[in-house]
């Protein structure tokens, strides 16, 4: 026959042991809990706040400045003061100085005025041909050469061809301009300069010096006939329509 098993082995043993120790750690656990004191209650929730929104006051008004202090001294206010200022002395006109050079002599005008002078006039002298180391061309007693002399002057419709573009076919005044030019070789009038322009602001004077274009000039001759050139003669341009 079979012997039985015995019922607590090792393994049985063990693991019963182990059993009891956790049992015994719960219920350690627990009495410690038991004993604790019981959790404190909470404190009441604070009441709800009433928020109320105002303005301020507006800051009080500044103080009225204090009223000036009476200034006291003795005696009168002082009188006022006199400023004395030197009178200067007058002015001296400034000395005219005279010109380092003569004034160059007027040039020859040649043309009608419009009124007659006080004075005769003066003709237009030659020049002499005598012996000598002047600038004669012969012997004996000289004889005067010619002056300048007009030959051609511009007609109306040539005056009113070169008007400028600002004024032409406007109606202006009557006017009169006179122009200084230098006599060339070949007739022509050249460096035109004005010397009088009436009236102004029509543009009559650089309608003039255009117009000196159909002017023809015989220019001065010698005794012997020969041309001088250079010579300046001053003219009269009509306006008139």
């Amino acid at each position: 026959m079979k012997s039985e098993a015995p019922l607590l082995t090792r393994d049985r043993l063990r693991k019963l042991g182990f059993v009891v120790v956790v049992t015994a750690a719960h219920l350690g656990l627990f009495g410690i809990m038991a004993r604790a004191d019981p959790p404190a209650a909470l404190p009441d929730p604070a009441p709800p706040m009433s928020v109320f929104l105002f303005r301020p006051p507006p800051p009080p008004p500044p103080p009225p400045p204090a009223p000036p202090a009476a200034i006291r001294g003795g005696g009168a206010p002082a009188a006022p003061s006199r400023v004395h200022v030197t009178p200067r002395p007058p002015e001296r006109p400034p000395e005219l100085v005279a010109p380092p050079t003569p004034a160059p002599e007027p040039a020859l005008i040649i043309g009608a005025a419009p009124i007659a002078g006080p004075t005769p006039g003066m003709g237009q002298g030659g020049t002499g041909a005598g012996t000598g180391t002047g600038d004669g061309d012969g012997d004996g007693p000289g004889s005067g050469g010619a002056g300048p002399m007009i030959l051609r002057p511009a007609t109306s419709a040539e005056i009113q061809s070169v008007a400028p573009p600002p004024v032409r076919g406007v109606r202006r005044p009557p006017g009169r301009v006179v122009v200084n030019c230098v006599i060339r070789i070949d007739q022509r009038l050249d460096d035109c300069r004005i010397v009088e322009e009436t009236p102004r602001g029509f543009g009559f004077g650089e309608q003039a010096l255009r117009a000196t274009a159909f002017f023809r000039y015989r220019p001065p001759m010698t005794a012997s006939g020969r041309p001088i050139a250079g010579q300046r003669v001053t003219t009269f341009v009509s306006m008139g329509r």
